[in-house]
C-alpha cells in the first residue's frame, strides 16, 4: 500500500497528473491542430486498446524495446478518452478543425465531469485505487475498452449497460490512477 492518503491528497495529486495530460494535449494541438477530429469513435477506442495492449505486453515480458516510458502511454490514454468525449459531443467531422481556445475548453469541460466523478466514486469506494496493482487497472481499462467495442458493434445499443461515454470517464480515471501510482514508485527509489 502507497503512503496513507485521503480525498484531499488524491485532488491534489489526480490534478497534477491531469495537469501534465492536458498540456500535452495542448502542445500537440497547436503541432497538429484537431486532425482527430477525422476519427471516428471506433478508431480512439482502437487507440486506446493499443496503448493499454502495450502497456500489459510490456508488464507481462518485462520487456520495453521501443524504451519509452509506459507513463506516457496512460497520458496518451488520458487524452484519446478526452477526445472521444469530445467526438460524443461534437460528432465526427473530418473537415473542420477546431480553434485552439475551442478544443481546450471541451477538454477542460469533459476532463473535469469526469474527475468530479471520479472524486464521487472515490469517497464512495474509500480510496481503494491506492491498494490496487497497476497491472490490475490495465486489466480493467482493457475490459472497459472490450466492453466498448462491444457497444459499438452493437450501434450503441444496451440493455442496462452505461454506454461508451461511462466506459471513457472510467479509463480516464483508471488511467490517472495509474500515473499517480507510477509517480509515487518513481518518488520511492530515488
Amino acid at each position: 500500500m502507497t503512503k496513507n492518503a485521503n480525498t484531499n491528497d488524491t485532488r491534489q495529486e489526480i490534478g497534477q497528473e491531469a495537469a501534465l495530460c492536458r498540456t500535452l494535449f495542448e502542445k500537440k494541438t497547436r503541432d497538429y491542430g484537431t486532425s482527430w477530429r477525422v476519427l471516428r469513435l471506433p478508431s480512439l477506442t482502437d487507440q486506446i486498446f493499443i496503448k493499454a495492449n502495450r502497456i500489459r505486453s510490456v508488464q507481462e515480458s518485462g520487456e520495453n524495446r521501443v524504451g519509452d516510458d509506459l507513463s506516457g502511454e496512460f497520458v496518451a490514454m488520458v487524452n484519446y478518452a478526452v477526445m472521444a468525449l469530445m467526438q460524443i459531443e461534437l460528432g465526427p467531422d473530418d473537415d473542420s478543425e477546431l480553434p485552439l481556445k475551442r478544443a481546450t475548453e471541451l477538454y477542460d469541460k469533459h476532463l473535469n465531469r469526469t474527475l468530479e466523478l471520479m472524486l464521487d466514486k472515490n469517497h464512495d469506494y474509500g480510496e481503494a485505487w491506492r491498494q490496487m496493482r497497476v497491472s490490475s487497472m490495465v486489466d480493467l481499462i482493457l475490459m472497459k475498452l472490450r466492453r466498448i467495442k462491444q457497444i459499438e458493434d452493437n450501434e450503441g445499443h444496451t440493455l442496462v449497460s452505461e454506454g461508451v461515454e461511462g466506459g471513457y470517464m472510467d479509463i480516464i480515471n483508471y488511467s490517472l490512477f495509474c500515473l499517480v501510482r507510477l509517480s509515487e514508485e518513481a518518488e520511492n527509489e530515488k
